[in-house]
């Protein structure tokens, strides 16, 4: 391990970092990898880790606590490396079959570089180049030796984009197109050829003029509300029977699962205590992001990240108030929320009008407010591995710790995974 690594590494406690996952995505708009990016916490962000290969090199180094499995399931990890982590054995403890090594925009290609890249590309490790804004002398150096080039939609001016493209595409790379943050910018990628996409345009409402929630998306919105609230059974059946193709859909899902013709389940009150709350409230919200008409797709970005938004405020409210249940519930539901107007393509406060929630969640959704709304914000800078001091502070006020949210993130992800592949 090169000196400048090992001394960073020996001078960061292993617990003390954040982890960011950033969904990359394929031209049919399902997952394909992940992005990781480590940010050192507290006293020890400082300037030496703001591109986090530091502290990459640094929590890798440490046992390789982080389990690539655990945080990725069965998607590929997008991992940045600069020269120093390159040329360290630090490498060594990555999986090659589940990485792709991002080589920063700050590494340049010397002789020992170069060859060190393609010895690692011998052991099966695969590359991308970070941040390709021109097509310049050091990139043409590394370019026969990545497979992808990320490009970075917000560095590069219109006019270039396309020639670009073009160059890139004759050199026989696959391209991902970096910082995409509106549907827009998304189908001028598509259009130029890209093969891969990352950013959060597909979770940004695209506001539709005269757009009004559908009587069965109202339904669900309800009975999720029912189900956070403990209502009756009665209560929740009713609510379902009001929508005939829920009903249909409840007892065709129980049906699936029963052992033959004998155990057939013809009313909505068998299907409901046959399912469970716990059960009914992850068919629902799978329900909620699937168009009418069409099949539930799991692999859907905006379904994983509304799911894992919802399992981590659950998480960490159980973590800020122990044994307040109630307290998560609601914090589930700001977080499988706080995307619906994404979803809905409808001003929040317009969907909020359609159902009945409690004050804190609304005022969460809404605002921001309150301990609901502090740890929405906390999750939505750490998708962005946004660790700035609004981000120290946010933690500070819920009084959790850099090792306690991490804990929190991989839970929430193991509950995902388990999700999709049930699925």
């Amino acid at each position: 391990m090169h000196a400048e690594v090992r001394a960073v590494s020996n001078t960061i406690p292993s617990d003390e970092f954040f982890l960011a996952r950033q969904p990359i995505l394929g031209r049919d708009q399902h997952l394909v990898a992940f992005e990781l990016l480590f940010r050192a916490a507290g006293e020890h962000d400082d300037a030496r880790l703001t591109n986090g290969a530091a502290a990459t090199a640094a929590v890798i180094s440490h046992a390789s606590q982080l389990g690539l499995a655990q945080v990725v399931g069965e998607k590929l990890a997008f991992v940045n490396v600069d020269a120093d982590v390159l040329m360290s054995d630090f490498v060594r403890f990555l999986p090659p079959d589940k990485v792709i090594l991002e080589i920063l925009e700050t590494v340049k290609p010397t002789q020992e570089l170069l060859a060190r890249v393609a010895a690692l590309k011998e052991r099966g490790f695969k590359f991308a180049l970070d941040d390709v804004i021109e097509h310049t002398d050091e990139v043409e150096q590394l370019l026969g030796l990545v497979d992808v080039v990320k490009i970075d939609l917000q560095g590069v001016a219109k006019e270039t984009l396309g020639p670009l493209v073009a160059s890139m595409h004759a050199a026989g790379k696959k391209l991902l197109a970096e910082k995409v943050e509106t549907q827009s910018e998304f189908r001028l990628c598509q259009e130029l050829g890209f093969d891969y996409f990352q950013g959060y345009y597909f979770a940004r409402p695209v506001i539709l003029s005269g757009r009004k929630i559908t009587p069965s998306e109202l339904v669900i919105l309800r009975l999720l509300e029912l189900i956070n609230s403990a209502a009756d059974d009665t209560v929740i059946e009713t609510a379902v029977k009001r929508d005939a193709l829920i009903s249909l859909n409840l007892l065709r899902l129980v049906n699936s699962r029963a052992s033959g013709p004998d155990n057939r389940i013809e009313s909505v009150a068998e299907a409901l205590n046959k399912l469970g709350r716990k059960q009914l409230r992850r068919w629902l919200q799978i329900l909620l992001y699937t168009t009418p008409g069409n099949p539930v797709e799991l692999a859907s970005p905006l379904l994983q990240l509304a799911t894992t938004r919802g399992k981590l405020l659950e998480l960490m409210s159980l973590q800020v108030r122990p044994g307040d249940v109630v307290g998560a519930e609601r914090a589930f539901t700001v977080g499988i929320m706080s995307l619906a107007d994404a979803l809905f393509s409808m001003p929040m406060a317009d969907i909020l009008d359609n159902v009945e929630l409690a004050d804190d969640v609304r005022a969460a959704l809404l605002g921001r407010a309150g301990d609901l709304g502090t740890m929405l914000d906390l999750v939505e800078r750490l998708e962005k591995a946004d660790t700035d001091r609004q981000f120290t502070a946010a933690l500070h006020k819920l009084e959790l710790t850099s090792k306690q949210v991490r804990e929190i993130e991989l839970a929430a992800f193991d509950w995902v995974r388990e999700l999709v592949s049930e699925g």
